[in-house]
């Protein structure tokens, strides 16, 4: 049941969160970091590419994909599009950022996915493309039957759902966990790169939560065309 308030307001401060986190997120990876390398001796550099990538990705795009499709006042088909590409390039960049984090194990000796962080992230970046397999094969081409769409429709918003709660969840576990390491090897933790990281944390997850927010609220009169299928 949608919550009787508009969308639109809610997308607004969505928006703001997630300039907000991408730009603290680069803050953090350029000033107290060192930057960003695909190729480099120090392999941080690398690794940096890992946290840029999945929030760029699996979270700010990936919510950007979720409220276009409800709360653009565009044609179906068109927010179809718009949600299906939005949602490619977040699954594209969200595999680049988990390539970065092996890439990083793997030149520095580390190993590979003993945390929960990374089983998780496994699981998130499976799930969201099957996800997006799913939806284009179904909604978009070939398209599935009238009936197959309408009854599947439910399911896949909200498995899409919980797929992007997951994601938003495990990138707080991965912001605690490189701040566990990095206040080990000496940060301090009342510093102003651990305050970073948790405001970081803090916006994304408020981010997370205006996607969902928006999505549950109501969406703006739609612009019918000869195309839509459903009332859904």
């Amino acid at each position: 049941m949608a919550l009787r308030v508009p969308a639109i307001p809610f997308t607004f401060i969505a928006h703001t969160l997630g300039i907000a986190a991408l730009v603290l997120v680069l803050v953090w990876n350029i000033h107290f970091r060192g930057g960003f390398a695909w190729e480099a001796t120090n392999k941080n550099l690398i690794f940096n590419l890992h946290p840029l990538l999945m929030l760029l990705g699996l979270i700010l795009l990936g919510g950007e994909a979720i409220i276009s499709y409800k709360s653009l006042p565009l044609k179906k088909q068109v927010k179809k599009l718009i949600h299906l590409v939005l949602h490619a390039l977040a699954l594209a960049l969200g595999i680049i950022g988990i390539y970065a984090a092996f890439k990083n194990h793997n030149e520095s000796g580390i190993a590979n996915l003993y945390s929960l962080h990374s089983w998780i992230g496994i699981g998130v970046i499976v799930l969201y493309g099957i996800q997006w397999i799913y939806g284009f094969l179904t909604f978009f081409y070939p398209g599935g039957s009238p009936t197959l769409r309408s009854e599947t429709m439910p399911w896949h918003v909200v498995f899409g759902l919980l797929v992007y709660v997951l994601a938003v969840a495990n990138a707080s576990l991965g912001f605690l966990e490189k701040l566990t390491f990095l206040e080990n090897s000496g940060v301090a933790k009342f510093g102003s790169e651990a305050f970073l990281v948790n405001f970081t944390a803090l916006t994304t997850i408020l981010f997370g939560a205006f996607v969902v927010i928006s999505v549950l609220s109501e969406a703006p009169a739609p612009i019918e065309d000869d195309h839509s299928y459903s009332s859904i």
